[in-house]
Order: structure tokens, then C-alpha cells, then sequence
């Protein structure tokens, strides 16, 4: 990454750590430095390809491979025009041969391949489905709304509960506080044995932490389980089952018994 620099000045990066380089759409890289004094009057030519460009054309190079971020630029305008989705086509077939023209078009116009006639084509498609695309764009413009109000009060909500618990968690050390104060002054006051005192004291801490843990929100995790359910630790008991016992394979030959192995032995 370090060896990154400009085509122009010659700069890189391990000299010059804060270098912004910038890509064009035709794919090239310029340091912001030479594209604020090429493009001064805002137009000028590619130094590589001389394909004419306005400052407007330049931004920030985001991957090592400046190819990367034209085929990205690339591939965000086509899809504005071949916006369709797989339900509008009736069958899979047909959407996958969709998808392979789109990803045919892209790579034509990443690396300069047959640039005239697959930039025809695009034009004459966007022009023969204007307003299709013109619909679907609408449509997703819509679901994004959907979207962006869908998170938006969903983060309301989080706020809303974090506020919740957090006035709830003042509430128990307030009520923490509050106890352990009534202790100290019964302490001062009461004539009663300290250690009665203490275990009133420590029973009555007990209810407040009943009532905290029944006032705590029910968290249940992915597995289903709720926070502070009791698994149970004994094992599955296991099914003990009959062992396996050999059973030698009669085979009937329909003759004579075969003799014993020590009679077989003695004859030899």
C-alpha cells in the first residue's frame, strides 16, 4: 500500500503519509494536488488516455486497484437502469440470463471491451424500458423509506428502554440507599441487640432484591433460554441396553455331519 502514488508527481505514500489519491471514471489515479491544478478551470483531459473529464469525474480511490473502484462506479449506474427483480420475470431461467447480461455489460465497460456497441446497448435498453425503470425506481426509493422509518423507530425504542433502565436502576440504589440509612439510624436509636438489628436489616435487603429481580424485563436469548433460568446440571440418563451375543451361523449342507476337529486331528 505504501508504494501507492501519483502517475504525475511521482509522490506515494510512504513519503508523503496524508497523500489523497483520486480515480476517474475512466479508471486512472491523480493525487488530489495534480487534480486541484490540472482541473483549475474545472475540465481537462485524462494524462493517461486523454478521455475528456471535469473535476466532478474524480473521487476518493478507495481500493489499492483503482480498476476496483471504476468497475464499483460502474456497476452502481448500470444497476439504475437494470433495476428489474426476479419476480418480474417468469422464470428463474430467464432472471439468470438477466443477471449474466448485466455482469457481461459491467466487465465490457471495466476493461474497455467492445465499448461502442455495449454503451448502444445500454442506451437503447434504457430507452425501451424507460418506464419500467422509471417504476422501479420509485419503488425502491419507497422501500428505502420503509426502511430508514423501520430503523429509525427502532433506535426511538432502544433509547426509550435505555432510558427506562437506567430510571429504574437509580430507582434500586435509591431504594438500596434509603435501607441501608434506616439501618444506621435504627443503629443510633433503637434499643435493640445489633445483631436482631442486622438480620432485619438483611432480610428486608432480601425482599428488595426479590422485587428488583421481578421488576427486571425478561431478556430471552436465541437459544430460548431466559436470563436467570435454572439449567438443570444432572446428565441424560443414559438407556443401558443388552449386550450383543454371538450366534454362530448354521448352515445346512443336506449331507452327512462334518466331524469334529479332534476327530478330524486323529485321522489326520
Amino acid at each position: 500500500m505504501d508504494d501507492q502514488g501519483c502517475p504525475r508527481c511521482k509522490t506515494t505514500k510512504y513519503r508523503n503519509p496524508s497523500l489523497k489519491l483520486m480515480v476517474n471514471v475512466c479508471g486512472h489515479t491523480l493525487c488530489e494536488s495534480c487534480v486541484e491544478l490540472l482541473f483549475v478551470r474545472g475540465s481537462g483531459t485524462c494524462q493517461e488516455c486523454n478521455t475528456p473529464l471535469r473535476k466532478s469525474n474524480f473521487r476518493v480511490q478507495l481500493f489499492e486497484d483503482p480498476t476496483i473502484d471504476k468497475e464499483v462506479e460502474i456497476r452502481k449506474k448500470i444497476l439504475k437502469i437494470y433495476n428489474k427483480r426476479e419476480e418480474e420475470f417468469p422464470s428463474l431461467s430467464e432472471y439468470n440470463d438477466y443477471l449474466e447480461e448485466i455482469e457481461e455489460i459491467v466487465l465490457n465497460l471495466t476493461n474497455n471491451v467492445d465499448l461502442d456497441n455495449t454503451k448502444r446497448k445500454v442506451e437503447q435498453y434504457q430507452k425501451l424500458n424507460k418506464d419500467t425503470i422509471q417504476k422501479n425506481k420509485i419503488k425502491m426509493t419507497r422501500e428505502q423509506e420503509e426502511l430508514e422509518e423501520a430503523l429509525e423507530m427502532e433506535r426511538q425504542a432502544t433509547e426509550q428502554r435505555k432510558i427506562l433502565l437506567q430510571k429504574e436502576e437509580h430507582l434500586q440504589q435509591r431504594m438500596k440507599r434509603k435501607n441501608k440509612q434506616e439501618l444506621l439510624d435504627q443503629l443510633e436509636t433503637s434499643h435493640l441487640p445489633a445483631s436482631i438489628l442486622l438480620a432485619q436489616h438483611k432480610g428486608k435487603s432480601a425482599q428488595i432484591e426479590v422485587q428488583i429481580e421481578k421488576s427486571k424485563p425478561a431478556v430471552t436469548f436465541s437459544t430460548g433460554i431466559k436470563m436467570g433460568q435454572h439449567i438443570s446440571s444432572v446428565p441424560v440418563p443414559r438407556l443401558e441396553e443388552v449386550l450383543y451375543r454371538y450366534q454362530p451361523v448354521h448352515i445346512e449342507t443336506y449331507g452327512p455331519a462334518v466331524p469334529e476337529i479332534e476327530v478330524l486331528s486323529r485321522m489326520g
